[in-house]
């Protein structure tokens, strides 16, 4: 069926609107809901935040292969700015000044049946405020989860195209599996030693506790990235024949030093 160039223009943009939409939610998700909970999945003990994560990596790959590694990158910026937005809110209700006690609801304070250490370091004897709690618990792994996610985002789409120009565009599974088990390793190790960093020097974390939650967090992700290989060829071969794109083509033009052999 032949479209109009402006339907398939509103294809593609509208593709790829929902494609940022769920590689910025499964984001913001990680990074507000973090460390809050630990779940255990079988042998693996997760940060529920975790959970949605390898979503932003089948996203950016998806995105690196219809539209080019500079809509990809552009995308991994915005969710870079998002962090920024996440950690500016959290840090003015942390040091905005909060309404007299008589006013507090009083579910705003928790009280403590024993001290609490914080991922932080810092020690809550008795009761604690229920945003400082959060804040406490969030703003460390929000930290964390930027540092991350500069070097892991980032590492996942220069490795996917590196082998794509290495492969001519061929094999599919190989750059989308080579780029993101390594990327997702670096994010791994980065986002938990980070996040709990000070606990551990300060004793509070076991070094074997430390290497269970890297392992676990990355099994996780690793497993995650094996078992979306079936669901991003599916999705490349229906999104190129939805979006009228040729073999190798991309949704958007590219700058001639990023074009890709057609195989």
């Amino acid at each position: 069926m032949s479209l109009s160039a402006a339907l398939i223009t509103e294809r593609r943009e509208r593709t790829f609107l929902v494609l940022a939409g769920i590689f910025l939610s499964a984001m913001t998700l990680l990074n507000v809901v973090g460390i809050t909970r630990f779940i255990q999945l079988g042998p693996l003990a997760l940060a529920v935040g975790v959970l949605p994560y390898p979503l932003t990596f089948l996203c950016t790959d998806l995105i690196s292969e219809l539209y080019g590694r500079g809509r990809a990158n552009f995308l991994v910026s915005v969710g870079l700015g998002i962090n920024f937005l996440i950690l500016g809110v959290l840090t003015l209700g942390a040091v905005a000044p909060a309404v007299p006690e008589e006013v507090m609801p009083p579910w705003q304070i928790l009280q403590l049946a024993a001290p609490v250490t914080l991922p932080s370091g810092a020690v809550v004897e008795s009761e604690v405020g229920l945003f400082q709690l959060i804040y406490a618990t969030t703003s460390g792994a929000v930290f964390a989860s930027m540092m991350a996610y500069i070097a892991a985002q980032y590492c996942d789409v220069q490795l996917y195209h590196f082998w794509k120009r290495v492969t001519q565009g061929k094999h599919l599974w190989l750059r989308n599996n080579f780029s993101t088990l390594l990327s997702q390793l670096v994010d791994s190790v980065m986002v938990v030693t980070v996040t709990f960093g000070a606990a551990f020097l300060a004793g509070d974390i076991a070094l074997a506790a430390l290497l269970t939650l890297v392992s676990s967090n990355y099994a996780f992700k690793a497993l995650c990235a094996l078992a979306d290989t079936l669901p991003l060829y599916l999705a490349v071969h229906w999104l190129r024949r939805y979006l009228q794109l040729q073999p190798g083509e991309y949704a958007v033009a590219q700058p001639v030093s990023e074009a890709t052999p057609t195989p």
